[in-house]
């Protein structure tokens, strides 16, 4: 386990004296299957995979999780090991951001609606720690899952954008058996507000249905019945239901060819986003 840029830089020196292909999979943590099928494509992609564990404060605002955000790396080392015991890079705080840091990464485009506008500067963290990650470990791919989606089209816009010479994995959600994206912030849930949650695939089923079997190409009625659902089952606020372009972001009036859809609610303290990609 490396906590150093230094100790990390020196052991990626060697793997590429061996000609290896690098792959990295950028986390916070409290590691559960969908951050593992990353490692998996990571393994199977590439000769060396590097795991990040690392809670960036700088994308978190100043009412958000922060503090409570869930620590597990013993858990975490424990779920890692039977997949081929991956290079760990755990940094403090100090070591990503040294006194005096006063450097940002800002995105524009694809990272200014939605989460961008309602989580001020929160972009602008995920980008300036993740290009600092690429750095670090100069590794040829990176591995994200679609759960956030918006942050990978701000990723693949950063790395565009700068010239970087790394390739962008996006990897499949991966669902709870009811359908729940898995998150780390699910375990803030109670049991009934869990019970609630569900609704969120379900109501991302129904509007894939409306599109696809129903050929509905109103972006309105589709957002429409998707709130509709979720205020019916009860204890959620909505922050945003969008039908958007794939990879501008830009939201649709009409759906004509590839669309994405993107949702994110409060749910007592929890707040939980998902999304579907529809054609």
């Amino acid at each position: 386990m490396f906590t150093t840029i230094a100790e990390l830089r020196s052991f990626v020196a060697s793997q590429r004296l061996s000609g290896k292909r690098i792959g990295l999979v950028p986390t916070m943590g409290a590691l559960h299957e969908g951050h593992l099928s990353l490692v998996k494509m990571s393994n199977e992609q590439c000769d060396t995979t590097i795991v990040s564990i690392f809670v960036n404060p700088a994308q978190f605002g100043p009412n958000e999780d922060f503090a409570r955000y869930p620590r597990t790396l013993d858990n975490d080392l424990r779920l890692l090991e039977p997949l081929g015991n991956p290079a760990l890079f755990v940094p403090g705080v100090a070591e990503m951001y040294p006194a005096g840091f006063g450097t940002s990464v800002h995105v524009g485009g694809a990272a200014l609606p939605f989460e961008g506008a309602i989580r001020l500067g929160h972009f602008d963290g995920v980008a300036t720690v993740v290009l600092k990650l690429f750095l670090a470990s100069q590794a040829d791919a990176a591995f994200f899952g679609q759960k956030d989606y918006q942050q990978l089209c701000v990723l693949k816009k950063m790395t565009a954008d700068l010239n970087l010479p790394i390739e962008i994995v996006m990897g499949p959600t991966i669902r709870e058996p009811d359908g729940l994206a898995m998150s780390s912030r699910n375990r803030y849930l109670s049991e009934e507000e869990r019970r609630r949650a569900a609704v969120l695939p379900q109501s991302l089923d129904a509007a894939e249905r409306m599109i696809v079997t129903e050929n509905q190409r109103s972006a309105e009625a589709v957002r429409h019945a998707i709130q509709d659902m979720i205020l019916a089952a009860g204890g959620m606020a909505v922050d945003y239901i969008a039908v958007a372009d794939p990879v501008t972001l830009q939201e649709l009036t009409a759906i004509e060819t590839e669309a994405v859809i993107l949702l994110a609610v409060r749910l007592g303290s929890t707040r939980l986003i998902d999304n579907r990609l529809v054609s």
